[in-house]
């Protein structure tokens, strides 16, 4: 018999109880692809391992047919506290439709099993999954041909927003650790990360104590391992392979109003003291909250978002 006894109310989003159920109150919702009229970027649903129910969105830009080389490609992992979202939700599918417009690349946006259905490290699983599936490409002889025709291994990008950027960053250390032949990760990109620690940071300090319990609490719905927030999924300052991260350069997006932005910061702080010594650069955007590119995607900060991503993201195109 199902219980409505609570363990996580994070409404407006989800409710976790503790029988395991879910109530997803936002990011159900489902954009079909095919080409997007606002950018003419192309998109399509793959499947990349039935049997995990693993699948996902690869795009290419409209100009993708009369390019003499081959794109730069970005694996991009979204958000949602590893329990909402899909890669095919609006949110996302606008986003990334937006971001190989402008930075003229092909992307493939990951969909995993999410928690608490599927507890971590289910959708660290899956993510590597597909980041194998992607490296399979390398020799231009993949399973799929938009892959084959235009995806360039040599100049890959990770990237993600909240959980996602935490997904992100763990998929960047797996390739150090465990390495993907093919695939050069020329880059990662964490947008408002989530992270979090056994000690308040900043202006963590100044939060509303309702709010800490929330973040806090959700690393423990989300994961049965996890019995500590020091633990190196939650803190990567804990993590001994923080210093041999693959990326030749990574940026972290951060937001004022945001409350795990002193979260990111801390992230960049403690890549530099890792002795990892390549560059990493801190990007802050003024007056806006957490992900707020994806729920306003029409306003300014939205639009300035996007040109700083893609620009990293493209930088290496006239090399």
């Amino acid at each position: 018999m199902a219980s409505d006894e609570i363990a996580l109310n994070a409404v407006p989003y989800f409710v976790v109880y503790k029988d395991g159920r879910i109530d997803r109150l936002i990011g159900n919702d489902f954009d079909p692809p095919g080409v997007d009229p606002k950018t003419g970027v192309e998109s399509k649903d793959v499947v990349v391992s039935p049997e995990d129910s693993v699948s996902v969105r690869i795009y290419r830009p409209k100009s993708a047919a009369e390019q003499a080389q081959k794109l730069p490609l970005l694996v991009y992992f979204h958000g949602g506290g590893f329990c909402i979202e899909t890669a095919f939700s609006p949110f996302y599918h606008q986003h990334i439709n937006a971001w190989v417009a402008k930075a003229n690349i092909a992307a493939v946006s990951v969909n995993y099993r999410r928690a608490p259905e599927y507890q971590l490290p289910i959708p660290f699983e899956d993510s590597w999954t597909a980041m194998k599936w992607v490296a399979a490409h390398s020799g231009g002889a993949g399973p799929d041909e938009w892959l084959n025709e235009i995806a360039d291994l040599n100049r890959v990008y990770l990237a993600g927003d909240s959980a996602g950027g935490n997904i992100a960053h763990r998929m960047a250390l797996r390739v150090a650790t465990e390495g993907l032949a093919g695939v050069k990760i020329k880059g990662l990109q964490l947008i408002h990360p989530h992270f979090w620690g056994g000690k308040l940071i900043g202006e963590e300090k100044e939060w509303d104590p309702k709010d800490i319990f929330v973040v806090e609490n959700l690393w423990y719905v989300v994961s049965k391992d996890i019995k500590e927030l020091d633990h190196p999924i939650v803190n990567p300052e804990h993590d001994p392979d923080l210093a041999r991260l693959p990326a030749e350069k990574v940026a972290v997006y951060v937001a004022e109003k945001d409350n795990l932005k002193e979260r990111g910061r801390h992230y960049a702080e403690c890549l530099r003291k890792s002795g990892w010594g390549s560059a990493v650069e801190v990007v802050e955007t003024d007056g806006e909250g957490h992900v707020f590119h994806l729920f306003n995607p029409t306003c300014d900060s939205a639009a300035e978002l996007v040109e700083q991503l893609a620009a990293f993201t493209s930088s290496d195109c006239r090399d």
